[in-house]
């Protein structure tokens, strides 16, 4: 009996000591901030609210139970998970299941999943493995290996289509292959080429942007979310309905916001994907500038969090994947906040920690557990 109480014992410490408490804070924080503007999205306790408090319970218990495993066991599972996320993908092409145009998701009989959703993880861990394995002897053939292995996944999510997932997966590998040691000399070329490029979309914006004009590597979807950035007015009721809600609803707010449940645009169902999409617009009208400035503080200590556990990192793998998965956090805010607000196109970016949805929020706190793993990590000493 004893020994049983002493077993349970050393792993509660164990449990208790896996997490990370600095961001289990702040990611509780984060919990009562979304559950508090969920109840105004949505109007009250309905299904939707219920559902979002059991998407946090689930997303909090994932996260530490991968908290509970060391990287050098994480390791282990990176080549499978990896292979097994292309092949799901690539079965998603052949035989996946299509909704409003996109083919994303595989139907396996009690659910219907989106691989594309754990390419995000398996992605970055994939490539940090990689320069793990080659850290004493890195090469650029490395880079170019590492490209290719980032481009398989891209390249089959751009095809269900999925732009905005494919920007995620790419942005978070791009991130490790950035950090394991790629020259800045060699992505200057690619930025001047970029701003070239921007320029010259928006100068012959009229003519990019008339009916029919067939832009070739972008799905016509595609082309009309750019031009209606480009010109919201241009189809105000229609396209550009969406983005112009949203920043009414953000003016509107204005310094101190209409009040918790106040919201005109919110409460009168002008603000499109309310619950989701555009839950930032739901936030900035009911709290203001204020309240934003409050919202961009607390994902700022995420992010610092994030860079804390990565420049403390034991390991090759637990600095590259840390860092991938902090600025995979700047890149779902700057995207979702830019659509909103109409500096970006508008695409199904969530808020982190905002917006509704199971998924987003389990891989949300799968990349938690991940950092909370990589902090409390400290090599074995070899035996002498």
């Amino acid at each position: 009996m004893n020994k049983v109480m002493n077993r349970i014992m050393h792993f509660v410490v164990y449990a208790f000591k896996a997490i990370d408490w600095p961001l289990f804070i702040i990611l509780l924080l984060f919990a009562g901030l979304g559950m508090l503007v969920m109840h105004s999205a949505v109007g009250g306790y309905d299904g939707r609210f219920i559902g979002q408090a059991r998407n946090f319970l689930i997303a909090f218990c994932v996260m530490w139970f991968v908290a509970l495993f060391p990287p050098s066991k994480i390791m282990k599972i990176v080549i499978p998970f990896y292979v097994l996320g292309c092949l799901l993908l690539l079965a998603v092409l052949l035989f996946g299941y299509t909704s409003k145009g996109a083919t994303r998701w595989l139907d396996v009989g009690f659910a219907r999943i989106q691989p594309s959703e754990m390419m995000k993880l398996c992605v970055p861990m994939m490539l940090a493995w990689y320069f793990d394995k080659h850290r004493s002897d890195l090469r650029i053939q490395d880079f170019f290996i590492a490209g290719v292995l980032l481009a398989i996944p891209f390249f089959l999510i751009i095809k269900q289509p999925d732009l905005g997932t494919a920007l995620l997966v790419f942005a978070t590998g791009f991130f490790v292959i950035y950090f394991a040691g790629l020259s800045f000399k060699l992505l200057t070329p690619i930025f001047i080429f970029g701003l070239i490029f921007i320029g010259l979309v928006i100068h012959f914006e009229p003519m990019l942007c008339e009916p029919g004009f067939d832009w070739v590597i972008l799905h016509e979807y595609q082309k009309t979310r750019v031009c209606t950035l480009l010109d919201p007015t241009s189809d105000p009721l229609g396209k550009g309905f969406h983005t112009i809600q949203g920043m009414i609803a953000i003016g509107s707010g204005g310094v101190y916001g209409k009040g918790y449940l106040q919201g005109t645009q919110t409460h009168l169902d002008f603000i499109p994907e309310q619950t989701t999409d555009f839950i930032f617009a739901v936030f900035a009208e009911e709290f203001g500038l204020y309240g934003s400035i409050f919202l961009l503080i607390l994902y700022t200590l995420l992010l610092a969090r994030c860079f804390v556990i990565t420049m403390k990192a034991k390991t090759q793998f637990g600095a590259l994947l840390a860092g991938a998965l902090g600025m995979m956090f700047f890149f779902y805010v700057f995207v979702n906040m830019g659509m909103v607000m109409g500096i970006l196109p508008i695409v199904g970016v969530p808020l982190p920690f905002m917006s509704y949805g199971g998924t987003a929020l389990v891989t949300l706190g799968i990349a938690a557990g991940l950092l909370m793993s990589i902090s409390n990590y400290t090599p074995s000493k070899p035996s002498s």
